[in-house]
């Protein structure tokens, strides 16, 4: 089965077209249309043209065509989550709730479209200023270039497409070369929703072609982007004044305090934040740090419930955990848990393959600073455990680090919770609770290497629009 290019409204055939297996299984899903420059030039052209129409739209069909999406979406709720665990081999359960926090992300956009305003502004308050009446209006960006990754093909790409259309502008949209599926679907969805052609252009293929070229054209005005620090990073360089929003990634971390219970219902939530969809979550728990009153309880009931995941096809109901997303990602988990421990670092669960695309849900305590697995990013099925003996020691430990993405905190001291919230470097602190917490209309980027300004509908639409000041002389 051939999936071609989406291009101003209409499939189009590619010179050229990709395999596309399934991680899990290994069989053929489909070939997919690769762009090549002359299609992306004529995407961002349809883009373009379709800007002005988009431009015009009242704020209440913008919202129609979004609803519209949600309802559409809300009826094939069920294909879309088999989509997932065919493309990127996330279990059924796991899928659904990506599916259900999609269709939560375009209600908000569909509500945000008809919030767009601005505001007063006092100019008598300076000398000069007097006898003029003074407001701003919130203007569509123009086209925005999405690059989006494998891990939540469906909800990261309503964080950029929503936001998008609901300000006004129009999309070339490049998904991830693993999960092209859960994009082209779209097209299918917004046409039938009402959506103008041009308005949301589909393009896979590889990014030294699609992407260099998003980020180089100056027609584009705006590029969003979730991926590796290295890619956004040399992405940022080469955009010039273009708009960029980078969401790259973290390892993020917990404190457990001293005075909190270790419940069930704590050690659940840390095996979700660490294991849900194998850790491949830019927010996954990838760093734990337990108070040394509560560490040997805190490592023998995490380690029971960890070994009660289920592993295997990501279709069957059951499923906990399934495959990694790829085979060198597969290695790379290896190599990493052998340097630990080769550097000292106990495996207290896990720790190997378990089949050549199943690695085991792994646990690590003893594990320096220094290593992969603690200071890079894991983006996979390990997690580390430390204890601590101060509030000082943890804040420094979560701190030393070249990410700054989101971080929890778990204690019933509200002072040492505040002080926790004021001195971590992050972007979000989630007090009494991992840093795997997110909902889809709050405001989500991090600091350091993980990234440059913020995502969360309205605080995305505020990025994607042009603040245009209006004076009146009276």
């Amino acid at each position: 089965m051939k999936k071609h290019l989406y291009i101003n409204g209409q499939w189009k055939e590619a010179t050229e077209y990709a395999p596309l297996y399934s991680p899990y299984s290994g069989e053929l899903l489909a070939e997919v249309a690769q762009a090549n420059e002359a299609d992306v030039d004529e995407a961002i052209r349809a883009a373009s043209a379709a800007a002005k129409v988009m431009a015009k739209l009242p704020a209440s069909q913008r919202a129609l065509i979004l609803e519209k999406a949600v309802a559409i979406m809300e009826a094939r709720k069920e294909e879309l989550a088999v989509i997932l665990a065919q493309e990127a081999a996330k279990p059924l359960r796991t899928g659904r709730v990506e599916i259900a926090r999609t269709i939560q992300t375009y209600k908000f956009a569909a509500e945000e479209a008809k919030r767009i305003h601005g505001e007063t502004v006092p100019l008598d308050a300076a000398p000069g200023g007097e006898g003029r009446l003074a407001f701003t209006v919130r203007k569509p960006i123009g086209v925005v270039g999405a690059i989006t990754p494998f891990n939540f093909p469906f909800n990261l790409v309503a964080h950029k497409v929503g936001p998008a259309i609901a300000a006004g502008n129009t999309v070339v949209l490049k998904p991830a070369s693993q999960t092209p599926l859960s994009s082209l679907i779209l097209a299918d969805i917004f046409a039938e929703a009402g959506l103008p052609a041009g308005a949301l252009n589909i393009l896979p293929g590889k990014g030294a072609v699609v992407g260099e070229k998003l980020v180089s054209d100056s027609r584009i005005a705006a590029i969003t982007f979730t991926g590796s620090p290295a890619v956004g990073i040399a992405m940022k360089n080469k955009a010039g004044l273009k708009r960029v929003t980078l969401e790259l990634g973290s390892n993020s971390a917990v404190i457990i305090d001293h005075d909190v219970e270790i419940t069930p219902a704590l050690v659940d939530r840390c095996v979700t934040g660490a294991f849900s969809f194998s850790g491949q979550v830019c927010i996954s728990l990838q760093r734990v740090y337990v108070h040394q009153s509560k560490y040997e309880q805190f490592l023998e009931k995490f380690k029971a419930a960890t070994e009660k995941l289920v592993l295997g096809d990501p279709l069957q109901e059951a499923t906990d955990m399934s495959s990694v997303i790829s085979a060198k990602d597969h290695e790379r988990m290896g190599a990493w848990v052998q340097e630990a421990v080769d550097a000292g670092a106990r495996v207290v669960t896990g720790g190997k393959a378990v089949s050549d695309r199943l690695f085991a849900p792994t646990i690590l305590t003893n594990v320096s600073s220094h290593s992969s697995v603690s200071c890079q990013e894991v983006f996979g099925p390990i997690v580390v455990v430390t204890p601590f003996e101060t509030m000082d020691e943890a804040i420094a430990a979560v701190n030393d680090s070249r990410f700054g993405l989101q971080a929890g905190i778990y204690t019933s001291d509200i002072h040492a919770a505040m002080r926790a919230a004021e001195e971590l470097e992050v972007g979000g602190v989630m007090i009494n609770d991992i840093p795997t917490f997110r909902v889809d209309n709050m405001p989500y980027g991090g600091v350091k290497d993980s990234g440059f300004g913020r995502e969360g509908i309205k605080y995305a639409v505020e990025e994607l629009t042009e603040l245009k000041l209006i004076a009146i002389k009276l």
